[in-house]
């Protein structure tokens, strides 16, 4: 499990919960969206990038970069493109911002010296995950980022107390829907083997109330009814709908495949995820 991809994915779905983690949030905060840019000749993508909404004062671009595992050419990579995109758009935005989102100190490339101007100015941001001190003790939205780093036991005790706190507390920077969908969403990343039950009881949440249960069910429940329909002439309305259901719950995940491996994933690691096998995961992203 990549969990890097954890993070683009709930920048995805909560763009505000990214300015948590900045010194200097934009007043335009809550109005910008997350995207992965692409920049052309050459051609690579930029996963993690917060455009500003049109009528901003300030067109601050933000550029954020998860880093958890080692990588000596993290700041070549991040600043060359974060800098290329600029040249590529440069009536676009007239400012920019990096973030970048280390594990550990550790993961620091051992070699900085030709990149010590940038990441030593007030642009720049780096932030340690595990340097952050307690969950209990800090804003929801970094308290969320911490479930990442969590070992599993620790995830499950964590996330039960920050429910709790969204429950009893008067949150005004996130929606208290958003903050359980974004852990839930951690939780099916980590605990991606288990069943919805199991995850049901672990967190004491009902996933059928979250938006990222929702979404997929809704997916796998319009392509499995017109499944079920054909399927229904042959085996009964009944039986037709059913296999509908599990043939479309299928087919969601299969059209999840591409866009996982666009992101890095090993296919191994998509297999894992979505619970499907390797030689699913080759097919379809052929």
């Amino acid at each position: 499990m990549r969990r890097d991809a954890i993070f683009y994915a709930i920048f995805k779905r909560v763009p505000g919960l990214f300015f948590e983690l900045v010194e200097q949030p934009p007043a335009e905060a809550a109005n910008y969206r997350f995207e992965s840019v692409e920049v052309k000749e050459p051609t690579f993508r930029i996963d993690g990038v917060f455009l500003p909404p049109p009528d901003a004062t300030s067109q601050m671009i933000f550029f954020a970069e998860v880093q958890f595992q080692k990588d000596e050419l993290l700041y070549h990579r991040f600043f060359s493109e974060s800098m290329l995109y600029m040249y590529r758009n440069p009536s676009l935005y007239d400012d920019w911002y990096g973030v970048i989102i280390l594990q550990s100190r550790s993961l620091e490339p051992e070699n900085t010296t030709i990149h010590r101007s940038l990441l030593n100015s007030s642009q720049v941001q780096r932030i340690y995950l595990d340097e952050l001190g307690s969950p209990d003790e800090q804003k929801v939205g970094i308290s969320l980022m911490q479930l990442t780093i969590a070992s599993e036991t620790q995830m499950v005790q964590e996330a039960k107390r920050l429910i709790e706190r969204v429950q009893q507390e008067q949150i005004t920077v996130l929606a208290k829907e958003e903050i359980i969908d974004v852990i839930t969403t951690i939780a099916v990343y980590k605990f991606a083997n288990l069943s919805r039950e199991e995850v049901e009881a672990m967190l004491g949440v009902k996933l059928e109330e979250t938006r990222v249960y929702q979404e997929a069910k809704q997916e796998g429940l319009e392509q499995g009814l017109e499944l079920g329909l054909e399927q229904g002439l042959e085996l009964g309305r009944e039986q037709g709908l059913e296999l509908g259901r599990e043939q479309g719950r299928e087919l969601a995940k299969l059209e999840l495949v591409p866009q996982f491996l666009a992101r890095g994933m090993s296919m191994e690691e998509v297999a894992q995820l979505l619970n499907l096998t390797i030689e699913q995961v080759r097919l379809a992203s052929e």
